[in-house]
């Protein structure tokens, strides 16, 4: 009989609701010491790393691959291949998505071919030839007609579907790109078979029609949308010299011109095993999947991890606005620049973030949102938009209407001097270390959430036990602690401003006196 992952779920939510009871009387230490019995963590030979946690609560299983790879590794010209070749990792290998692959093949090279000749025509600034380019243009479009007639649609994804999968899924963000689903235990083979096949002969077909759903995604998020363009813009002031100024969905002029020779290069770099975490989660032996594992993946070969980014964001050492004119919802965001997640006081901003932003009972929302009744919404966080480089801890806030977004800058910085001159109190301070404690237990509540956070860590720290350090450090954070990280970091010289105003806000915002 097969088990589907949907008709595991029930049995499993209540063994994890037992686990959950369990662990939530245990110290941070004691988790480990729990986990450390369940979790094997094994690099294989060409580099890859492995982390498996037995969890047999229900037939089932997660995994996620963790690609050291995002946004900011991309080349210049090419922003938003990170997140393109995140699309093509769908579309089959030479074995599944197609009908005939030496066929293919051929089409495909010859999809390059004319994209490239038409793409050189097409970008030149001085002597375009238009019927040339109208010629080529077609050219390009029958090539890709041709290799469309080898494709098998979505056959990756229905094999899948077919063998009882669910969450088939995919990201990517400024630092890394992430992939996962889930499986009965009884399909690990065909998981491990799947999982490293695409990434040893992937072929990027039907390419430029994903690009195409791509740009169009810019379309809708960003260029159509007044939030979307703000924080796109606010990111661009914030970092001027880091990639942190790219955007991941990538420029819409990057996105008109890259090819699948260019992702196909990307992919070479970075697609290695020693830039891969595969971590799983459910139903599993560490003893019977590790050679499993070990013989799929095996296969990668192994190449040298790529080189990290040399370019540091200088220091700021002036305010800058943002300032979006929009008949559209006001809105407001403001952030500061603070260290990587590596750095001492990691753990005092994720306090902060909480402080501001975690609840009801979260200043920012008893000040703006209950008490004075200003705004919307409103929040408080670190790590945008990446936290793997030294990032920002951003604020923003939505005014209600009637209010202006002068009004949200003032009510937040209220919020931030009290942080910075005033103690929280110790009933603030044992409230959000208890949530630091329930919001771990939570995150590992669920195969999939906890193939995330072992994988996502270990590839981090190389060391997942880290998931667990992390509470301690806030468990062990003062009242002195916060106010220090807010006095050296919620200065006016390190802040970037962005916001939409509307004809009716700017008036409402020079009534009281501003510009």
């Amino acid at each position: 009989m097969r088990v589907s992952v949907q008709d595991s779920r029930r049995y499993c939510q209540m063994a994890i609701l037992g686990s959950l009871f369990a662990f939530a009387s245990f110290s941070a230490a004691q988790d480990v010491s729990a986990f450390e019995k369940h979790v094997t963590v094994k690099k294989l030979a060409n580099g890859l790393t492995v982390v498996i946690c037995e969890r047999p609560e229900a037939p089932v299983f997660s995994f996620f691959t963790h690609v050291d790879t995002g946004s900011t590794q991309e080349d210049i010209g090419q922003s938003g291949l990170a997140h393109m070749f995140e699309h093509m990792a769908f579309k089959g290998t030479d074995k599944i998505g197609t009908k005939n692959y030496p066929a293919e093949k051929l089409a495909l090279a010859k999809v390059e071919q004319t994209y490239a000749a038409y793409n050189l025509e097409r970008r030149k600034r001085v002597g375009r030839d238009e019927e040339k380019l109208k010629a080529l243009l077609k050219a390009w479009d029958d090539a890709m007609a041709e290799a469309n007639k080898h494709t098998v649609l979505n056959e990756f994804g229905q094999i899948i579907e077919n063998n009882g999968g669910e969450g088939l899924n995919a990201f990517t963000n400024s630092d890394e790109t992430g992939y996962n689903y889930s499986f009965p235990s009884n399909r690990v083979e065909l998981w491990a078979y799947l999982e490293s096949e695409r990434f040893l002969h992937p072929v990027l077909r039907e390419f430029y029609k994903e690009r195409n759903v791509v740009m169009e995604e810019r379309r809708m998020r960003t260029d159509s949308a007044p939030i979307g363009r703000l924080i796109e813009q606010f990111g661009s002031a914030a970092f001027v010299a880091h990639p942190y100024h790219r955007p991941v969905v990538g420029w819409m002029s990057d996105l008109q011109s890259f090819s699948a020779t260019d992702a196909k290069r990307f992919y070479d770099k970075y697609y290695v095993p020693a830039n891969m975490t595969v971590a799983i989660a459910g139903d599993v032996k560490a003893a019977e999947v590790l050679p499993v594992i070990e013989k799929y993946f095996g296969r990668l070969p192994a190449k040298p991890k790529p080189e990290e980014l040399s370019t540091v964001e200088p220091p700021q050492m002036a305010e800058r606005r943002v300032v979006l004119h929009d008949p559209s919802q006001p809105f407001f965001i403001e952030g500061y620049h603070r260290p990587d997640y590596r750095d001492k006081d990691d753990a005092v901003y994720d306090a902060i973030g909480d402080l501001m932003s975690n609840g009801r009972t979260s200043r920012l929302y008893r000040g703006l949102v209950r008490d004075k009744k200003i705004a919307a919404q409103t929040a408080g966080f670190g790590n945008y938009p990446g936290q793997k480089y030294p990032n920002l801890f951003v604020f923003y806030a939505v005014p209600l209407p009637g209010h202006t977004n002068k009004e949200m800058e003032s009510a937040i910085h209220v919020e931030i001097e009290r942080i910075k001159n005033e103690d929280v109190s110790s009933d603030e301070l044992k409230m959000l270390k208890t949530r630091a404690k329930a919001g771990l237990l939570r995150s590992l509540g669920e195969n999939e959430g906890l193939a995330q956070a072992l994988g996502t860590t270990q590839a981090r720290y190389g060391d997942w036990h880290e998931l667990f350090r992390q509470v301690d450090r806030i468990d062990k954070l003062t009242a002195a602690d916060i106010r220090r990280v807010a006095n050296k970091t919620f200065l006016p010289t390190n802040r970037t401003v962005g916001v939409i105003e509307t004809e009716g806000s700017s008036k409402s915002a020079a009534s009281q006196g501003t510009e």
